[in-house]
């Protein structure tokens, strides 16, 4: 083992093999070095040794072991996402050149069809870098010695980012400061526009900064990064804040409203099929002009007997004011009359697009009636008395 490593140091070109990791460069022996071991045990994966002769440390030693697997493991996993890639693109008849990440979820999207709700239950097939988490790269050097200054902290990149907030409001004070003293005022066009955009959610946060956040941490730092978004000249670090917000709901898919189709009689109108609410089905198809005229399974209103699933059903009209502007016709069956009327409502909502403008389907939008409500009744447990009940406990 002594002379392998002697061998590794007088000549690296030849008996070794250099693999780069941050700020670290570690000797992999090959097939010349270990002709000379004296043992005839196979080769650690990572010396004890540095090009440079000096010990490595415990943590930095187990460190590369860690990182020499996981980036083994990625590269097979990059391999089988190609082979799948492949196979994926011959199966749909594309060129698997050019077959990119979206024709990949449209494939899997025809060929598997899946009814479940949510996404994350849904077959999938991305790149090994967005399943799998990031991992950090090495924060100290050979010797153990931390490279960042907040290293011991024990979330260096959470207060490097809060230390980059508070070093950005100072810069910020002074410029204003320096303004007012030429007397100048700051440019009311050029403020800082953020209604269309809301800040990361803590496991967003989480994902970007590779670190676990509190619920106290993420509190301070939405007070910090809202604290600077508000001075005067936030303009200035926009490029900083906007790397910490996200869209909200895509408003172009939104403002996508079907075009009216028209009758015999030469009024438009427009027909929404599949609205959901609970186990209730129904469609619902909006005629302008009309005279506020609702039909449901060939009744009228009254077909609902309680208040409330009539204001429900309502609600979508008056908050446009188009109740005396368009007549509705209803088709539900199943569910009772709370999932019926939530289900018309949402129907009516989102045929009401078609008819309304752009600002008044934003309006929409913010009060949640374009949003379908997915919420069904939980199932009972086995071994409770219900969903969330429990039975009595006796002790004896």
């Amino acid at each position: 083992m002594i002379l392998r490593r002697t061998l590794c140091l007088l000549d690296p070109l030849r008996s070794s093999v250099l693999l780069n990791y941050p700020g670290v460069a570690v000797a992999f022996p090959t097939v010349e070095a270990c002709m000379f071991s004296t043992n005839n045990s196979k080769p650690d994966p990572i010396d004890q040794v540095d090009k440079y002769g000096k010990n490595i440390s415990k943590a930095m030693k187990s460190y590369l072991e860690r990182a020499h697997e996981h980036d083994e493991f990625m590269k097979t996993q990059r391999e089988e996402f190609q082979i799948g890639k492949r196979h994926l693109a011959n199966m749909m008849g594309e060129d698997p050149e050019t077959f990119t990440q979206e024709d990949i979820d449209n494939a899997i999207e025809y060929l598997f069809p899946s009814g479940l709700y949510d996404k994350k239950a849904r077959p999938l097939m991305k790149p090994p870098e967005e399943v799998f988490p990031q991992r950090k790269a090495a924060e100290f050097d050979e010797t153990g010695r931390p490279h960042h200054f907040l290293f011991y902290t024990g979330k260096p990149n959470y207060y490097q980012v809060l230390h980059n907030i508070v070093q950005h409001i100072n810069d910020l004070y002074k410029y204003e400061n320096t303004m007012l003293r030429k007397g100048l005022k700051p440019d009311p066009n050029s403020t800082l526009e953020l209604s269309g955009y809301q800040w990361l959610d803590k496991m967003s946060l989480e994902n970007t900064l590779v670190e676990t956040l509190g619920d106290k941490d993420y509190d301070c730092f939405v007070t910090a990064i809202e604290r600077l978004s508000c001075l005067p000249y936030s303009y200035r670090v926009k490029d900083f804040i906007f790397q910490y917000t996200k869209p909200l709901m895509n408003q172009v898919q939104t403002y996508e409203a079907p075009k009216p189709q028209y009758d015999s009689e030469g009024r438009a109108y427009v027909t929404t099929y599949e609205c959901l609410r609970k186990t209730a089905r129904g469609d619902v198809t909006i005629r302008m002009p009309g005279t506020g005229n609702i039909s449901i399974n060939g009744k009228d209103i009254t077909y609902f007997e309680d208040i409330q699933s009539r204001e429900q059903l309502l609600f979508p009209l008056l908050f446009t004011n188009m109740q005396t502007k368009v007549d509705i016709e209803c088709n539900v069956a199943g569910g009772g009359p709370s999932g019926q009327s939530g289900a018309l409502r949402w129907g009516i909502a989102w045929g009401l697009r078609s008819f309304v403008d752009k600002e008044m389907i934003e309006k929409m939008r913010l009060a949640g009636l374009l949003t379908r409500d997915y919420r069904t009744r939980e199932r009972k447990k086995p071994g409770q008395a219900g969903a969330r009940r429990k039975f009595t406990w006796k002790k004896r």
